[in-house]
């Protein structure tokens, strides 16, 4: 089952969340620049255009996917766009080079990127170190396999690139290879017929958000109305589409992308669900999309630490507070869950 009905008790915490969202705008057009090709890992912001949640607030949102030949971020740089969906690696960057690019919402509390191993290989995360090879991306190897080499003893000999075609990892029981948690894993079951073991980063100690609502800071300066609105409504969109009714946003999904398989989609909403991609943590009492300084620093501290970012770089420019942690999305979540 890709959805369920909401609850009626969901409409009327709805209702209220939209009105803590603020005055109603006059309908304002926003664009929202995705990372990738439409997917369920987008599922909040559909939701929340579909049902009528940024709408309701006052915003008109278009959502501009993203993909192998869109650079959104360059989009956001030119001010074509309004908002982006980056990670806290890109904001570090922009202000190291001073660029006003901030941070306004965490909407993935943890990071998706997972290390994958052939079943019963590896019994812990020190096995999955000592496998002769990993299969890691030319990114990846940049930046977090620095702090897998570092916090874990990760060799770095031993990888070889990734080429986002599973095949090698599929014959080489003695390897491990990268992924998203919400992809990779199905991809290998569908084409291996074995399901890998996964190994969040997130939950070996990795701090990094993932989904960031990322916005430029004349946005926030001339349009604060819009920066909450739809931080706000992108949160209630969320707790909306893992929860209730998701069957309108799944189709504008498929529109968007019509190589998309509803067995892919139901298969990535899962894990979400299961690894508390969107909702652990702090957005558990602080509402989805909620960021911490203090969750910030450890991430800042770690990449610091082994060489991604300059030591002196004030990562507090790179997000502000104003516009989460405001708790909006629980009322929706508690009732459609019963709670």
């Amino acid at each position: 089952m890709l959805s369920r009905p909401s609850a009626p008790a969901t409409l009327a915490a709805l209702a209220a969340a939209c009105t803590a969202a603020g005055p109603a705008l006059s309908q304002t057009s926003v664009t929202f620049g995705t990372n990738w090709v439409a997917q369920a890992e987008h599922g909040g912001y559909y939701q929340a255009v579909v049902d009528g949640t940024y709408a309701a607030c006052g915003i008109d949102v278009t959502i501009l996917p993203g993909g192998p030949q869109v650079n959104n971020r360059a989009q956001l740089l030119a001010g074509r766009i309004d908002f982006y969906m980056g990670g806290p690696l890109g904001v570090l960057s922009a202000v190291q080079e001073g660029i006003p690019m901030v941070a306004v919402a965490a909407d993935f509390q943890k990071d998706p990127q997972v290390l994958m191993t052939h079943p019963g290989r590896a019994a812990t995360f020190a096995d999955v170190a000592a496998l002769p090879t990993y299969i890691i991306g030319d990114e990846g190897f940049v930046t977090y396999f620095l702090w897998l080499q570092s916090e874990y003893g990760f060799d770095p000999a031993r990888r070889v690139p990734y080429t986002f075609n599973p095949a090698a990892f599929i014959a080489n029981p003695d390897s491990a290879q990268q992924g998203y948690v919400t992809s990779e894993p199905f991809a290998i079951e569908q084409q291996a017929g074995f399901k890998p073991d996964v190994w969040l980063l997130a939950d070996q100690g990795y701090p990094a958000y993932s989904t960031m609502i990322v916005t430029m800071q004349p946005t926030i300066d001339r349009r604060p109305e819009v920066v909450k609105c739809f931080v706000e409504g992108s949160a209630i969109g969320w707790a909306n589409f893992l929860y209730g009714d998701n069957a309108a946003a799944l189709a504008k999904i498929k529109a968007d992308n019509p190589e998309m398989t509803d067995d892919q989609l139901a298969y990535s909403i899962a894990a979400l669900k299961s690894y508390g991609i969107v909702d652990s943590g702090d957005a558990a009492t602080l509402g989805i999309g909620a960021m911490t300084e203090a969750r910030m620093k450890a991430f800042f501290d770690k990449m610091a630490a082994v060489g991604v970012v300059a030591a002196d770089v004030d990562y507090t420019k790179g997000f502000t507070l104003a516009f989460t942690n405001k708790g909006v999305s629980l009322p929706v979540s508690q009732a459609l869950l019963g709670k």
